[in-house]
């Protein structure tokens, strides 16, 4: 264990001020190592958290707020799907009964389904901002394209559409200030990476970090569709996504990173070259 590892763990055993929902995933686990690492005391919000936090059981909910005066709210699978607005409302009204008093929404670019659940959080009288990201980079290493990338071929309907990737350590870095900083307070942050980017020239930045041909095949949304389906783990929802990607009302970069950071976001070119370095897609 080293001592970054001894610090986190320690930091999200016993009192806590700062509920991390979603602490072990992409977003939740750096905005957790960060708030470590500041020394405060933080919890993590996940199934296998102690106390334990699942949005499927709201009666769970109380024990993950005790004590807590701030969460940093991401909902599991997409905020946009079907049942999320309602699950947020009712967890927002929680919290502030538990006397919380912030609330980090992360949520998603052109997503009226987040949108909704957005104003479903800002209706509960906490103190909220809301951070929209694009597409994470991370997706590509730490979720669910991470497999296509170690087999060489990325077979995705995305046509030629556009999406300025954003960094999930970028997307740590605002949470962990709006977390802490009032002039956040009220905020609505667009977070994207610095160029938009189409998926085959994701594919030849994957290449050029990895050593060898990473390709990019586009197929047909029904196609798509019927391989999600084969997957225990991702809804087929998951294919609405990439129906908000090819119909462009994301294809635009936006200044959030740059308005609560002072610096520009972190480009995927060093993003690929820095995962690439890890071995994650080494085969």
């Amino acid at each position: 264990m080293t001592e970054t590892q001894s610090t986190t763990q320690k930091s999200t055993q016993g009192t806590a001020d700062v509920l991390v929902i979603g602490g072990r995933g992409k977003t939740g686990r750096r905005v957790v190592e960060r708030l470590a690492a500041q020394g405060r005391g933080v919890r993590v919000g996940s199934r296998s958290g102690d106390p334990a936090f699942d949005w499927n059981d709201p009666e769970g909910w109380a024990r993950a707020l005790d004590g807590v005066d701030r969460v940093y709210v991401t909902y599991y699978p997409d905020l946009g799907f079907p049942g999320a607005e309602e699950r947020v409302a009712a967890f927002a009204k929680a919290a502030v009964a538990a006397g919380v008093r912030r609330l980090v929404l992360l949520s998603g670019r052109g997503e009226e389904g987040a949108q909704r659940a957005e104003e479903r959080l800002k209706e509960s009288g906490a103190d909220w901002t809301v951070v929209r990201a694009g597409w994470f980079a991370q997706n590509f290493d730490e979720g669910i394209f991470v497999d296509d990338v170690r087999a060489g071929t990325l077979a995705l309907p995305t046509g030629d559409a556009v999406e300025p990737f954003v960094d999930a350590d970028d997307i740590a870095d605002v949470v962990v200030a709006a977390l802490a900083d009032d002039r956040h307070i009220g905020r609505t942050y667009e977070l994207t990476g610095p160029r938009l980017m189409s998926f085959a020239e994701v594919a030849a930045e994957l290449s050029k970090a990895t050593g060898r041909e990473i390709a990019y095949v586009p197929v047909s949304d029904e196609a798509y569709r019927a391989a999600l389906r084969e997957l225990e783990d991702v809804p087929e929802e998951f294919a609405d996504l990439f129906e908000m990607l090819r119909d462009g009302r994301n294809a635009r970069t936006e200044d959030g990173v740059r308005e609560v950071l002072g610096r520009e976001p972190r480009d995927f070119t060093a993003y690929a070259r820095d995962a690439a370095a890890t071995g994650v897609w080494d085969v």
